[in-house]
Protein backbone atom coordinates (compact mmCIF):
# COMPACT_ATOMS: atom_id res chain seq x y z
CA UNK A 1 0.00 0.00 0.00
CA UNK A 2 1.42 3.34 -1.21
CA UNK A 3 -0.14 6.54 0.21
CA UNK A 4 1.02 10.21 -0.77
CA UNK A 5 0.27 12.56 2.43
CA UNK A 6 0.54 16.66 1.63
CA UNK A 7 0.98 19.02 4.51
CA UNK A 8 1.41 22.95 4.41
CA UNK A 9 -1.98 24.26 3.21
CA UNK A 10 -3.54 27.53 4.84
CA UNK A 11 -4.59 30.82 4.58
CA UNK A 12 -2.32 33.68 3.45
CA UNK A 13 -2.27 37.45 2.40
CA UNK A 14 -1.46 38.24 -0.77
CA UNK A 15 2.40 38.89 -1.02
CA UNK A 16 2.96 35.95 1.25
CA UNK A 17 4.25 32.91 1.05
CA UNK A 18 3.42 28.85 1.92
CA UNK A 19 5.73 25.78 1.53
CA UNK A 20 3.79 22.10 0.40
CA UNK A 21 5.14 19.52 1.53
CA UNK A 22 4.11 15.87 -0.08
CA UNK A 23 5.28 12.26 1.22
CA UNK A 24 5.39 9.33 -0.03
CA UNK A 25 5.21 5.99 1.94
CA UNK A 26 5.07 2.16 1.75
CA UNK A 27 6.37 -0.93 -0.37
CA UNK A 28 8.00 1.87 -2.60
CA UNK A 29 11.13 0.44 -5.07
CA UNK A 30 11.63 3.66 -7.14
CA UNK A 31 9.86 6.94 -7.52
CA UNK A 32 10.24 8.74 -10.92
CA UNK A 33 8.60 11.87 -11.95
CA UNK A 34 6.53 14.03 -8.90
CA UNK A 35 4.66 17.12 -9.36
CA UNK A 36 2.03 19.38 -7.77
CA UNK A 37 -1.71 19.68 -9.49
CA UNK A 38 -4.43 22.55 -8.58
CA UNK A 39 -8.07 22.62 -8.78
CA UNK A 40 -9.93 25.43 -8.11
CA UNK A 41 -14.04 25.47 -7.68
CA UNK A 42 -15.85 25.02 -11.16
CA UNK A 43 -12.24 24.27 -12.87
CA UNK A 44 -10.63 21.79 -14.08
CA UNK A 45 -7.00 19.69 -12.50
CA UNK A 46 -4.40 21.71 -14.04
CA UNK A 47 -0.73 21.07 -13.77
CA UNK A 48 1.60 23.75 -11.60
CA UNK A 49 4.75 22.14 -11.60
CA UNK A 50 6.89 19.19 -12.52
CA UNK A 51 10.09 17.77 -11.12
CA UNK A 52 12.03 14.66 -12.24
CA UNK A 53 13.95 12.08 -10.74
CA UNK A 54 16.97 13.60 -11.90
CA UNK A 55 15.86 17.35 -10.54
CA UNK A 56 14.56 18.76 -13.96
CA UNK A 57 11.41 20.88 -13.70
CA UNK A 58 9.20 22.26 -15.69
CA UNK A 59 6.14 24.65 -14.31
CA UNK A 60 3.14 26.65 -15.41
CA UNK A 61 3.84 30.04 -16.81
CA UNK A 62 1.32 31.27 -14.86
CA UNK A 63 3.73 30.46 -11.28
CA UNK A 64 7.42 30.98 -13.05
CA UNK A 65 9.53 32.86 -11.21
CA UNK A 66 6.91 32.68 -8.16
CA UNK A 67 7.03 28.85 -7.38
CA UNK A 68 9.61 25.92 -6.78
CA UNK A 69 9.49 22.90 -6.90
CA UNK A 70 11.91 20.86 -5.27
CA UNK A 71 12.79 17.00 -3.92
CA UNK A 72 13.98 14.68 -1.32
CA UNK A 73 14.71 10.98 -2.75
CA UNK A 74 15.96 10.22 0.41
CA UNK A 75 12.61 10.97 2.19
CA UNK A 76 10.63 10.38 -0.96
CA UNK A 77 9.34 13.82 -0.36
CA UNK A 78 8.24 16.59 -2.99
CA UNK A 79 7.74 20.54 -2.29
CA UNK A 80 6.61 23.60 -3.25
CA UNK A 81 7.51 26.57 -2.29
CA UNK A 82 5.41 29.31 -2.97
CA UNK A 83 6.21 32.63 -2.94
CA UNK A 84 4.04 36.13 -4.18
CA UNK A 85 1.21 34.46 -3.61
CA UNK A 86 -2.34 35.52 -5.61
CA UNK A 87 -5.57 35.57 -4.64
CA UNK A 88 -5.77 33.57 -8.25
CA UNK A 89 -3.55 30.90 -6.67
CA UNK A 90 -6.30 29.76 -4.38
CA UNK A 91 -7.37 26.38 -5.02
CA UNK A 92 -6.88 22.74 -3.73
CA UNK A 93 -3.71 21.58 -4.11
CA UNK A 94 -2.80 17.71 -4.83
CA UNK A 95 0.39 15.91 -5.59
CA UNK A 96 0.88 13.03 -7.52
CA UNK A 97 3.90 10.51 -8.29
CA UNK A 98 5.07 7.64 -10.39
CA UNK A 99 5.93 4.95 -8.60
CA UNK A 100 7.25 1.72 -8.74
CA UNK A 101 5.92 -0.96 -6.85
CA UNK A 102 6.02 -4.61 -6.89
CA UNK A 103 3.29 -4.66 -9.80
CA UNK A 104 5.12 -2.49 -11.64
CA UNK A 105 4.55 1.48 -11.89
CA UNK A 106 1.79 3.22 -10.97
CA UNK A 107 0.57 6.74 -10.94
CA UNK A 108 -0.43 7.98 -7.20
CA UNK A 109 -2.14 10.81 -5.61
CA UNK A 110 -1.89 13.00 -2.83
CA UNK A 111 -5.93 13.94 -0.68
CA UNK A 112 -5.02 17.21 -1.19
CA UNK A 113 -4.54 20.59 0.60
CA UNK A 114 -6.39 24.04 0.46
CA UNK A 115 -4.56 27.24 -0.38
CA UNK A 116 -6.71 30.56 0.27
CA UNK A 117 -4.97 33.86 -0.70
CA UNK A 118 -6.97 36.62 1.56
CA UNK A 119 -6.28 39.84 2.41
Amino acid sequence: QVQLVESGGGLVQPGGSLRLSCAASGSIFSISAMAWYRQAPGKQRDLVASISSGGGTNYADSVKGRFTISRDNAQNTVYLQMNSLKPEDTAVYYCRADITVARGVHNYWGQGTQVSVSP
